[in-house]
C-alpha cells in the first residue's frame, strides 16, 4: 500500500510561491511565451509518481514519449511500443498533472499508413487518455494529416531532424541537416507544418546554427532536444537528466541528479537491514493492544 493522493492546495502553493506561473498551461500560453522570448520548459516522463513531481516543479509541458519502449520496456529503440501501451502510459501521466500540458507521441504505425487511422488514434488520446495534444513526427509528407487532425480540434505537435521512428532509414541516431541540401529540406518542412496548424515543432539531434535559424524563421515555438540554446523551449527524458539509464549518456544530456545512485545505496542498506534483522523494528511495527496480549497470555497458560 502506497499513499499517493493529491493535496488539493498543491498547485495553488507552487503558483503562490511563483506568482507569475498560470493554474493551467495552455496552447496560447506557449505561443505567448515566444513572443515574450522567456523559454519554454519541457520534460518526457511516463509514469503517475515521476510525472507529479514534474508538475510541482512547476515545468510547462510533459510529453508521454515513445521513448518509453526503451527506457521503461528495454528495448533498443522506440519502434515496438503499441497504442495500446502508449493509452496506458498516458492515462497515468494525466492523473499526476493539475497544471502541465499534456502531450503524447503518437507511436510508430498508429499514423504511417492511413490519415483516417491516425485521426481516429489521435482522438484515442485525446479521449481515452486526457491527452491535450498529440506529437508526430515527419515533415511535408505529415502537411495533410497535421490538417485532418487539427481539423478535428486536435492540437499537433511536429517533431524535425533525428526522428526516432526512422532509425531504420538514418542508419542510427546521428545529427541530422549537415549538408546544403539537408538543411533546406528541414527548412522546408518545418514551414509546412506550421502552415499546416501545429502548434509547435521540437527539433532533435541538429546543428545549434539550423535550430536558431529555423526558430527565427517560424512563428510557432521550437523545443530542442539535442539543438542547441536558441529554440524557444527544451526538453530532456526525465531519466536522463536524473541518471536513471544504463548507458552512456548523449552529447546534449546534462545530468542534475544522480538517482541511480541514491538508489543503489539505499536499495543495499535496505537489503543488509533485512539480513540482519534490524528492519522492521518493534516500533515499525503493529501491536495488539494490552487487553488482548493479557488475554493471549492467560490463554497460552491454560493450555
Amino acid at each position: 500500500m502506497s499513499l499517493t493522493t493529491f493535496s488539493t492546495e498543491r498547485v495553488t502553493e507552487r503558483v503562490g510561491r511563483d506568482a507569475d506561473l498560470p493554474a493551467k498551461i495552455t496552447i496560447p500560453y506557449l505561443s505567448n511565451k515566444k513572443t515574450l522570448r522567456r523559454p519554454i520548459t519541457a520534460v518526457t516522463a511516463y509514469d503517475y509518481a515521476s510525472a507529479r513531481l514534474v508538475d510541482e516543479a512547476g515545468l510547462d509541458l510533459v510529453l508521454v514519449g515513445d521513448s518509453l519502449a526503451m527506457v521503461m520496456q528495454g528495448h533498443e529503440n522506440t519502434l515496438a511500443v503499441t497504442m495500446d501501451e502508449m493509452l496506458l502510459y498516458t492515462r497515468g501521466v494525466r492523473r499526476a498533472l493539475r497544471r502541465a500540458l499534456l502531450v503524447a507521441d503518437m507511436p510508430f504505425g498508429s499514423y504511417q499508413t492511413d490519415d483516417r487511422e491516425g485521426v481516429a488514434n489521435a482522438v484515442r488520446f485525446v479521449k481515452e487518455a486526457g491527452a491535450e495534444a498529440v506529437k508526430l513526427e515527419g515533415g511535408r509528407e505529415r502537411k495533410d494529416l497535421v490538417r485532418r487532425m487539427v481539423d478535428a480540434e486536435i492540437p499537433v505537435m511536429g517533431h524535425l531532424g533525428l526522428t526516432p521512428q526512422s532509425v531504420h532509414r538514418m542508419g542510427g541516431y546521428k545529427v541530422q541537416g549537415k549538408t546544403m541540401e539537408a538543411i533546406d529540406e528541414l527548412r522546408t518542412d518545418a514551414f509546412a507544418l506550421e502552415e499546416a496548424g501545429c502548434f509547435a515543432i521540437v527539433l532533435e539531434g541538429m546543428p545549434r546554427e539550423l535550430a536558431s535559424i529555423v526558430t527565427e524563421e517560424l512563428k510557432i515555438p521550437t523545443i530542442g532536444i539535442g539543438a542547441g540554446p536558441d529554440c524557444d523551449g527544451q526538453i530532456l527524458v526525465l531519466h536522463d537528466l536524473m541518471n536513471m539509464t544504463f548507458s552512456t549518456p548523449a552529447k546534449f544530456v546534462r545530468r542534475y541528479a544522480d538517482v541511480a545512485g541514491v538508489m543503489r545505496e539505499a536499495l543495499g542498506e535496505y537489503r543488509q537491514d533485512v539480513e540482519a534483522r534490524t528492519f522492521p523494528s518493534d516500533a515499525e511495527s503493529y501491536h495488539l493492544s494490552r487487553e488482548m496480549r493479557e488475554l493471549m497470555a492467560v490463554s497460552a497458560e491454560a493450555q
